[in-house]
């Protein structure tokens, strides 16, 4: 079996799982941005309107920290959503990364592969995700890089700008 068919064939059913949540007021030729800058009224929510926040809740409106996140929300969950059907190794939601432990085909055991997804922009636009597919043979007992169609991080980056942009969609900000 081809190396990157048995990828291909995991990437397919994730595609098709995204598929029974299909919104058919999408237009995927638009680009995503948000509608508008929104002030966080709702700070000590963990998911904000845009951006994860995070704060320590005080009587003393002066002493109120808060720590807001550089990366999209809505491009968050949906990485996370894309993901999940594989292990996750490290997530780090203040520095928008997200990396998967090794998966291996159920049909093909002498590969693997591993995804680390960056989130780059405070708002919903498609440059502000990237994903890396790293793919591994084993050779002489030992694990050793190989190409990857770079086709398969672009498939992964599209399905987490679609369902970022069915979560935006969905919320009931823009409703």
């Amino acid at each position: 079996m081809n190396i990157n068919k048995s990828f291909s064939i995991i990437l397919i059913s994730v595609m098709t799982l995204m598929g029974c949540s299909h919104n058919p007021n999408i237009n995927n030729d638009e680009e995503i941005v948000t509608k508008r800058e929104r002030p966080y009224a709702h700070m000590d929510k963990l998911l904000g309107e845009d951006t994860l926040l995070f704060s320590s809740t005080s009587s003393n409106k002066r002493s109120q920290k808060t720590v807001g996140i550089g990366i999209n929300s809505y491009l968050w969950r949906a990485s996370l959503d894309i993901v999940s059907f594989m292990s996750l190794r490290s997530v780090d939601p203040f520095g928008g990364v997200i990396i998967t432990e090794w998966l291996t085909p159920e049909n093909n055991h002498q590969e693997r592969f591993k995804v680390d997804i960056m989130i780059t922009s405070r708002t919903l636009r498609a440059d502000g995700v990237r994903v890396q597919v790293t793919k591994q043979i084993l050779k002489s007992a030992q694990w050793t890089n190989t190409v990857v169609d770079p086709h398969i991080a672009i498939t992964f980056e599209n399905a987490i700008l679609t369902k970022a942009r069915q979560l935006y969609n969905n919320s009931p900000a823009t409703n």
